[in-house]
């Protein structure tokens, strides 16, 4: 919403609290203040209203709960021990792809653990052939489809 403050200048808001913070809480802007939230609550009603028409609001309860069982499934990974090098290099392919802000990240510790990783795969891999590693081109994780480095016997899903 679009306050227009004593001196002229037009200023954007987006909550109550961006609104008191502009107002404080002088007397001579009760009248302004209490047009504005007035305003910013029937701004917010329609677009509460949009959003639960639009699916928006089912969208962002979905993707909340995704969320949350992603992070406890990350809680087990971590918590179970890997029984081969494919196990581990998994859990560390689970730590890029959930933690790493952005691919090829050059921030302490992503490129280190990218690292580690294709060592660990390139050291192992020739050894247990039979086993599933990451390949150095991994997909971004949105379109992984899950772990990229376990063996088949480990997969759990």
């Amino acid at each position: 919403m679009t306050v227009r403050v004593s001196e002229g200048e037009d200023v954007t808001v987006h909550s109550i609290e961006a609104l008191n913070e502009l107002l404080g809480r002088r007397p001579d802007m009760a009248a302004l203040r209490q047009k504005a939230e007035a305003g910013l609550t029937a701004h917010q009603a329609r677009w509460d209203e949009a959003a639960e028409e639009t699916g928006y609001i089912a969208a962002l309860r979905a993707e909340r709960k995704a969320g949350d069982r992603a992070e406890d499934l990350l809680e087990a990974f971590s918590m179970t021990p890997a029984t081969t090098l494919a196990g581990v290099a998994g859990k560390l392919d689970a730590v890029l792809r959930e933690g790493e802000p952005w691919e090829e990240c050059s921030e302490f510790p992503w490129s280190q653990i990218r690292s580690a990783l294709s060592d660990l795969v390139r050291i192992a891999q020739p050894a247990m052939p039979e086993q599933f590693f990451a390949d150095e081109r991994r997909p971004p994780a949105s379109q992984a489809g899950g772990l990229a480095a376990i063996s088949a016997p480990e997969r759990r899903r």
